[in-house]
């Protein structure tokens, strides 16, 4: 049987402990992590439940799969779309283990209508400047989902707040599409407090590339970022991870240089409770919606 170990795939890449791997290395076929594994799935014209798991010695649909380790089934999971880190089976395994909560994750690579993928306005703790969605009706982006249970999404909430919000997009307007070709209803998806990162044409900055390219450009476009925070991106990573102020001046700096555009898009849809109510003239589509509270 072949390895499937994060490490033997090469997707053992923890953004949070070596900042300028940021965003990691997703996955790109649909998989069940299941603590340092990485398991493929089966697509099938059916719901992601009974997508069966390749690597069990006997054939096993997901749903078979999560209960036998003593996990909930996807019917009662929450998809939450990734746009930075946690689409990296490495981070999210490290997120979760790290507090004890088992990093059993159904993770799917989803067609996703109207998203963008940009670079927030703000300097993460780890040091890095993470990824954030933006909203651009024409785009159409390969994103992952990630299918987590109540106990998993109270942990990557307490990660993401209070640089990032949750919001719940509804698929009509979001149009969300499966491997198996079925849409979703709806997902959840952070997006940052901090605004978007512009780059010089006044355009969202393209996120989810290389973190030393990155910050490299930044330096070369601010003198007062280079000396707070150079010569160069490993410089920038290991002052700014040690220290809270320099994140907030190096923060304050995106927003003096005219470099953050505001997000205002996502806040209709913000999860706040009422918001779920968006579902109501959507038909049931079972588990492929974020479970209501």
């Amino acid at each position: 049987m072949k390895d499937r170990s994060l490490e033997a795939l090469g997707l053992d890449d923890v953004p949070a402990k070596q900042p300028l791997t940021y965003p990691g290395r997703p996955t790109t076929e649909p998989s069940l992590l299941t603590g340092d594994e990485l398991l493929q799935l089966d697509v099938r014209p059916v719901r992601l439940g009974d997508w069966y798991v390749e690597e069990k010695a006997q054939q096993q649909s997901l749903d078979e799969a999560l209960s036998g380790l003593g996990q909930v089934v996807t019917g009662h999971r929450h998809p939450v779309i990734a746009v930075g880190s946690n689409a990296s089976p490495g981070q999210v395994s490290h997120k979760l283990t790290r507090l004890g909560i088992p990093a059993t994750v159904p993770m799917v690579p989803v067609r996703v209508r109207g998203i963008g993928v940009g670079c927030s306005g703000h300097i993460s703790p780890a040091g890095y400047v993470a990824g954030t969605p933006y909203v651009e009706r024409d785009a159409e982006t390969v994103l992952v989902v990630t299918w987590l249970d109540s106990t998993q999404l109270k942990a990557v909430d307490d990660t993401e707040f209070p640089d990032y919000r949750r919001a719940i997009l509804p698929g009509d307007v979001f149009e969300m599409t499966m491997p198996s070709g079925e849409r979703l209803g709806g997902a959840y998806i952070y997006f940052s407090a901090h605004g978007v990162l512009a780059d010089p044409d006044g355009m969202p900055r393209p996120g989810g590339g290389d973190q030393s390219e990155l910050l490299a450009a930044l330096l070369a476009a601010s003198p007062r970022l280079r000396e707070l925070l150079g010569p160069d991106p490993a410089a920038w990573v290991s002052k700014a991870g040690a220290d809270r102020a320099l994140r907030e001046e190096g923060t304050q700096i995106f927003g003096d240089e005219g470099w953050v555009l505001p997000q205002t898009d996502f806040l209709p849809y913000l999860d706040d409770g009422a918001e779920l109510r968006l579902y109501d003239d959507l038909p049931p589509l079972g588990d492929s919606l974020p479970p209501r509270p």
